[in-house]
């Protein structure tokens, strides 16, 4: 009897460590890992054919935050797509866009750049602030921007720009200028 006594104090005992052992694994499993926080770093030294391609793509912020819509027609291939946060477009509503104001790319600061050359395509990493305005609001996001770049008879042409928005704080001082 004794034996049976024991056990049927020892069996709420195993229950609760059993209990208490699922319910801490539980809240482990349910908490999310953290995102990897990881960036490009740009290169000490580029080809001079990246290089061609790295001070084009400055020169394309330049452009965009100018609204010089007709340098950017020249660099736009004819079927370039867009990818932003609210959708994707082609080079036509790019260009109308930036045009008419929806979107006004006022400042983008690059903080590193990776620039890959794959016989006559180019792929650019940007890691940037960009500061924009959006119909009537003033935004800063930090994106990773991906450009590929074509080269025909002897031209770079843009044929694919995204942005993917990154978990990173921003790191641009938030001065309006």
């Amino acid at each position: 009897m004794k034996t049976l006594e024991k056990a049927m104090k020892t069996i709420p005992l195993m229950m609760g460590l059993f209990l208490i052992t699922i319910i801490a694994q539980s809240s482990y499993a349910q908490q999310s890992p953290q995102p990897p926080t990881e960036t490009i770093k740009t290169a000490a030294s580029h080809t001079p054919e990246q290089q061609e391609v790295i001070n084009l793509s400055n020169m394309k912020w330049d452009w965009m935050a100018d609204k010089k819509v007709d340098s950017l027609e020249a660099l736009f291939d004819d079927k370039a797509m867009f990818t932003h946060m609210g959708g994707t477009w082609g080079k036509t509503q790019e260009l109308a866009t930036i045009k008419s104001g929806g979107i006004w790319y006022k400042k983008a600061l690059v903080y590193a750049v990776d620039a890959r050359i794959f016989g006559n395509t180019a792929i650019l990493l940007e890691d940037i602030d960009l500061q924009a305005v959006v119909g009537e609001h003033e935004v800063t996001n930090p994106f990773m921007v991906t450009e590929v770049y074509t080269k025909e008879n002897g031209k770079w042409k843009l044929a694919q720009l995204t942005f993917s928005h990154l978990l990173r704080p921003v790191k641009m001082n938030n001065n309006k200028n």
